[in-house]
């Protein structure tokens, strides 16, 4: 099987680059914008009909998008995530080669959720932020392609690569922080909101099982289980031998620091995890309000109901969010 997988250079897409190698029977391409892709393609700015050329002379049978943006303006996050999908389908469309697509939506594009509920597949998208709108608009765009197609919604992905300026990867940074400078007091904010974390190698699972699969439609991917981003604190605490005080600064993100800093009078380490990293975050005294109370847009609550993966692509997440943690620290310590 000739698989076309774009974005593999990002989180998710390294995972499932690894995922498809590991499979003898699949013989990859890797199309993005870096140096080390096997064809260099740009899908914001490429064309259609040259991206059309080049599946017409690969002749994939699965085209998996992983390639995306998840920061910046409303007019960057467009171009990455919704115009760069109107390309792939319109080359498609005009392709001989027939290819499936598999793309890669996220849990955003649902938006806030009633608290105790599972968000199932037919719930009505009403997405908080111009991240899960311009994902939600991608979605939009494959569904009525015509293609043969199946877009997969993967709410909050974690373990090892997480990145920095996401809530798990700043409070691994921040626990860090305080255990080499010997801080027995961590405060935080922003750890009131509860969401469903899912392992980023269950995810590559998932996309495996999609590219082999008929499945159309959106497919849910998370864990089933919400979880408060607290309660994460405190797991991560346990496996990174914290034996400091956990304190919340409040229930909310507020506007301040989005990563660990001392000043000259601090007696303990504050981080607020709620809210996204800014270029401002490169100066320890800078202030960046957060644009929502919830930047991701999906409120106090998010849980994911994940019965259609399980029927469709017979997939199940195998990986707890104590091993996912665990990873995650394993990265951060080595800074240490």
């Amino acid at each position: 099987m000739r698989v076309l997988l774009i974005g593999a250079n990002g989180y998710i897409g390294r995972f499932v680059a690894d995922r498809l190698l590991a499979d003898p029977a699949v013989q990859l391409t890797a199309l993005g914008r870096g140096d080390d892709a096997d064809v260099r393609f740009d899908l914001a700015t490429g064309s259609p009909g040259a991206l059309t050329r080049f599946l017409d002379a690969v002749h994939p049978g699965v085209v998996i998008n992983c390639a995306g943006a998840t920061r910046g303006g409303a007019r960057e996050l467009t171009r990455h995530n919704t115009v760069a999908v109107a390309t792939i389908c319109e080359a498609l469309r005009r392709s001989g080669c027939g290819a499936r697509l598999v793309q890669i939506g996220c849990g955003s594009e649902y938006g806030p959720s009633q608290p105790g509920s599972s968000t199932a597949e037919d719930a009505v998208p009403r997405p908080g932020g111009p991240y899960g709108v311009s994902k939600l608009a991608a979605t939009e765009l494959v569904l009525g392609s015509g293609l043969d197609a199946v877009v997969l919604r993967v709410f909050s992905p974690v373990g090892p690569g997480t990145p920095a300026g996401s809530p798990l990867g700043r409070l691994a940074e921040a626990m860090r922080r305080a255990m080499q400078s010997g801080d027995g007091e961590l405060k935080l904010g922003g750890l009131g909101a509860q969401r469903d974390f899912i392992d980023v190698r269950d995810v590559a699972r998932a996309v495996h099982a999609a590219s082999l699969s008929a499945a159309q439609g959106v497919i849910n991917i998370g864990s089933g289980r919400a979880v408060r981003l607290r309660d994460a604190a405190g797991i991560l605490a346990r496996v990174a031998g914290y034996g400091g005080a956990l304190n919340e600064l409040d229930g909310l993100p507020h506007p301040g620091p989005v990563h660990a800093a001392h000043t000259a009078h601090a007696t303990h380490l504050r981080a607020t995890i709620g809210h996204p990293r800014a270029e401002s975050d490169h100066h320890p005294t800078a202030v960046s309000p957060a644009a929502f109370p919830y930047p991701d847009g999906c409120g106090a609550w998010q849980q994911a109901d994940v019965r259609t993966a399980r029927d469709r692509l017979g997939w199940r997440p195998r990986i707890n969010l104590e091993e996912s943690l665990a990873d995650i620290w394993m990265e951060a310590a080595c800074r240490i």
